[in-house]
């Protein structure tokens, strides 16, 4: 009997994530993939075009924000792929979503009995003073105190066509006379594909409750094979997308003064807030550890014998 999976968010990690399971399912164990969201239709029927309707279930819609909502949508899954986030918003909105609307989501996949998976953020810290990072931070708590048994993946910047970073700065190199950095642009990042996320979330999808899932309640810190300062991924922008501009480095009291502008704007390609620019100040790497509860991709990767990471000078080029 196939697996039915839950994919509960329908943005970019969500499509590849649901390609990547219906690829595997070709190779390995059948599983049947829906769509969840608050408006499921669009990414359903993209989606539609390259899965087998056998495969791909109807859409169900829902709202992470009511717990009733969900139990319809988790009823019979076997697995339940938690993406509930948000990039920007108000200190309310990051509470009422990423945070309580991901310990919705663990609730409800408890009570289906369906093994939970959930996407947090390298730096998910619930003391931090960023509500990006702090309701993180308390969403991981929420769902291990609720699914002891759930995995956590914690990525670094993801990258892929579509993707929310590398493409908003590379516009931003279309109308802008240069790049800015911040103090110098020293903070370090470590890019991951979205494909090897989304390949991760498939291997662990084979696995059932009735073997021994060897991801089970473990957290992965999911980063790429090379770290970048914040100044080096402005190079590799334009780098891909053959534009001439220079970069240049501003004092963070400028970055803040920006910032405190654009946040009394509509939302545009410019925008920048404060909590944004605190977080690019801060280095967002994979923490090597020791403990038995924690492991990188790259561990993972091994494992599975799934080959390298993937570079972004492999992918990069392709959509820049």
């Amino acid at each position: 009997m196939a697996h039915k999976v839950v994919i509960c968010g329908a943005g970019f990690l969500g499509k590849n994530i649901a390609r990547a399971i219906a690829q595997g399912s070709r190779d390995a164990i059948p599983r049947t993939i829906q769509i969840s969201s608050r408006r499921p239709e669009k990414t359903h029927s993209l989606l539609a075009k390259s899965i087998e309707s056998s495969t791909l279930l109807p859409p169900v819609p829902l709202d992470v924000t009511n717990l009733e909502s969900l139990r319809p949508a988790f009823q019979d899954s076997q697995f339940v792929v938690s993406l509930v986030g948000l990039l920007t918003g108000t200190p309310k909105q990051f509470d009422d979503i990423q945070w309580k609307g991901a310990e919705n989501v663990a609730r409800a996949a408890k009570d289906a009995g369906a093994m939970l998976i959930h996407i947090s953020a390298i730096g998910a810290d619930a003391d931090s003073e960023i509500p990006y990072m702090r309701t993180k931070g308390l969403a991981e708590q929420a769902v291990h105190d609720l699914c002891s048994d759930a995995t956590v993946i914690r990525p670094s910047l993801v990258f892929g066509p579509e993707d929310d970073f590398f493409n908003k700065f590379s516009r931003l190199s279309r109308f802008l006379p240069c790049l800015p950095v911040f103090d110098g642009g020293k903070s370090r990042f470590q890019p991951v594909f979205v494909g090897d996320l989304a390949r991760t979330v498939e291997i662990i999808t084979r696995h059932d409750r009735k073997s021994q899932d060897p991801y089970a309640g473990k957290i992965i810190e999911a980063g790429g094979p090379e770290v970048f300062t914040f100044k080096e991924i402005m190079e590799l922008v334009l780098k891909y997308n053959g534009r001439m501009r220079p970069i240049v480095s501003l004092p963070l009291s400028v970055g803040n003064l920006q910032a405190m502008i654009m946040e009394m704007l509509p939302p545009n390609i410019f925008t920048l807030t404060r909590d944004q620019l605190k977080q690019l100040s801060m280095d967002n790497v994979v923490q090597e550890t020791t403990s038995s509860g924690r492991i990188t991709l790259q561990q993972l990767f091994e494992e599975a014998s799934l080959g390298p990471l993937t570079s972004v000078h492999e992918v990069l080029p392709t959509y820049l």
